[in-house]
């Protein structure tokens, strides 16, 4: 019995009913793309309060800067293509941590269309101030996990991310 008062069987026929006189409809309990985007949602609405409030950036900046610690120098289109935005949203983030003195965009000397972007000392001391509370909040969050389990959700996560390509449509 559930806190309501219904068994399984009993919600399995109501379910069935739904079904039935609405026609098909998803299991938010089930449906995986809904849990990842509701634990996205919700992880990047209080990042971005926690890290605003703490540290004066954003999720998105926080983000970007992240993968610029790991792979200095990089173009705004790897930017786009790791984190998976879109172009306009990256090159507004890029526009407004350039202007707070956090990174600096070169120009590429042999191609001139070509943009090099890291983090400045500024952004670099922002970014090691952040890091120790997102790893903290990383914690917390897998702390419902014992160590193999965070492995095996780490690696079906790697595989899945591996694999979005598979239901993304070629364009035409």
């Amino acid at each position: 019995m559930s806190k309501n008062g219904t068994s399984k069987a009993g919600r399995g026929a109501t379910k069935a009913k739904a079904v039935a006189s609405q026609g098909q409809l998803l299991d938010l309990e089930r449906y995986v793309p809904a849990f990842v985007t509701f634990i996205a949602n919700k992880l990047s609405r209080s990042a971005t309060a926690f890290y605003q409030k703490r540290f004066g950036v954003n999720v998105t900046e926080w983000r970007i800067m992240s993968l610029l610690a790991i792979e200095p120098g990089i173009p705004a289109s790897r930017i786009c293509n790791v984190i998976g935005f879109d172009k306009g949203p990256v090159s507004r983030t890029l526009g407004a941590l350039q202007q707070r003195g956090l990174i600096k965009i070169e120009t590429d000397r042999k191609d001139g269309r070509s943009h090099s972007i890291a983090l400045t000392a500024m952004g670099r001391a922002t970014h090691d101030a952040v890091i120790g509370a997102a790893l903290e909040r990383e914690r917390k969050l897998l702390s419902c996990l014992d160590e193999g389990e965070r492995e095996v959700l780490i690696d079906l996560l790697r595989r899945i991310h591996g694999n979005v390509d598979a239901v993304n449509e070629p364009s035409e």
